[in-house]
């Protein structure tokens, strides 16, 4: 396997420390959160690139609309946040990638994880999994996936060391509903930016009481 084992820190001075002082911790580093627990708290899902800029999130207690709150930021601040961009994301699936207006910088900043060549995803989780020491589930993402090129991809993660894969995702995210833009409506963008809860009936919450609970995921 084509794995880098080549040092480029003080290792040594580590390891005497450690053997002087011992470690607190014996893991330090793991991927986290996950996705459901990431949209509660507000921050990305993963170090991987999102799936989708605009997109709904779907569980038992409704649908959530998830906006990438960065790239609004950065909309903004060019004056292109407006309910024309909220419309080309919904057409787009939350691609901003074929939205001339955008400028070419900020459309390859904010690329979609499918967008992104799955062997460049790979190569960046071979890189990083030599400074994680507990956990790295890397998610394939791949549009038009085929046999080809799915044993290109595996076998190359193979080759580069790669210790797990997670989920293979070929399909995009559950789709923002794209006939409405105006805030309180179904899966509607809030002008601010921010993430509108879309729910379709009483939202259902935790009961320790209750056996017959489905809240939690």
């Amino acid at each position: 396997m084509e794995v880098d084992r080549s040092q480029s820190m003080d290792w040594d001075a580590l390891r005497a420390r450690i053997r002087t002082h011992g470690m607190r911790n014996s893991n330090c580093v793991a991927i986290a959160p996950t996705a459901t627990i990431s949209n509660i708290v507000g921050v990305d899902a993963s170090i991987e690139p999102c799936f989708g800029n605009l997109s709904v999130k779907s569980n038992l207690s409704g649908e959530f609309t998830v906006v990438n709150e960065y790239l609004v930021r950065d909309l903004k601040k060019l004056g292109l946040w407006d309910d024309v961009m909220v419309m080309d994301l919904k057409h787009f699936d939350g691609s901003i990638g074929r939205v001339d207006r955008v400028p070419p910088d900020v459309r390859s900043l904010y690329a979609t994880a499918s967008e992104v060549d799955a062997k460049w995803l790979v190569e960046a989780g071979a890189r990083r999994q030599k400074w994680i020491d507990q956990s790295q589930s890397l998610n394939i993402y791949m549009a038009g996936a085929s046999g080809k090129k799915l044993d290109e991809t595996y076998k190359l993660a193979w080759i580069r060391g790669l210790k797990t894969t997670y989920y293979l995702c070929s399909m995009g995210a559950t789709h923002a509903e794209k006939s409405t833009v105006k805030a309180g409506q179904l899966n509607a963008v809030p002008s601010d930016g921010g993430a509108g809860a879309v729910l379709a009936e009483e939202p259902q919450f935790c009961a320790v009481d209750n056996p017959e609970c489905e809240a939690c995921q």
